[in-house]
């Protein structure tokens, strides 16, 4: 029952597939090769094996925004694996409160999240990337990172989130099939 909603999810943003209708280059750019990359990268093969199909889906996400990004330092809990793969010199810290700066960030929506964000907030620069988990059973929480004025441009995933703190650009949130 559960993958039939997964199914109809998915065909409800459908038209949001593969950056239709994104007029940034460079959101395009990173929805199409990063985010909805479907090319096997070289280290699937090796991480999550044992995982589920949505773990895996959003751990290989992390892999490839962490290949992408190349962060010095990665704030996470979870998806450990997948983010080491993705750059191999990053320091992994598992709790934000121990960190005094962030290039990528992944952290759950949860009782807490305010706090941590808040905490994300100032330790974070113009090129800080935060992947916010569990978005489905939280969309209150979505909604107010997506309208925070220390927040930019805004990937709405159905499952996660991810969120760019460059101010530089106009604030935009878009909705992907992912």
């Amino acid at each position: 029952m559960q993958r039939l909603w997964h199914i109809i999810v998915w065909l409800s943003r459908i038209g949001h597939c593969r950056g239709f209708g994104i007029q940034s280059p460079s959101d395009y750019w990173l929805v199409r090769y990063v985010i909805n990359e479907h090319w096997p990268y070289y280290k699937y093969s090796e991480i999550g094996q044992g995982d589920d199909w949505l773990t895996r889906k959003v751990g290989r996400l992390c892999f490839r925004l962490a290949n992408w990004r190349q962060p010095r330092v990665v704030v996470s809990s979870a998806y450990q694996d997948y983010l080491r793969a993705g750059c191999l010199t990053a320091e992994v810290i598992t709790d934000i409160q121990q960190a005094a700066h962030a290039d990528l960030v992944r952290w759950p929506l949860s009782d807490d999240w305010e706090r941590c964000f808040d905490r994300l907030c100032g330790i974070a620069d113009e090129q800080t990337v935060l992947v916010a988990d569990n978005l489905r059973d939280n969309r209150k929480a979505w909604k107010r990172l997506v309208g925070d004025e220390r927040t930019g441009i805004t990937f709405d995933l159905y499952y996660c989130g991810i969120v760019l703190f460059d101010k530089k650009r106009v604030k935009k949130n878009y909705i992907i099939n992912f």
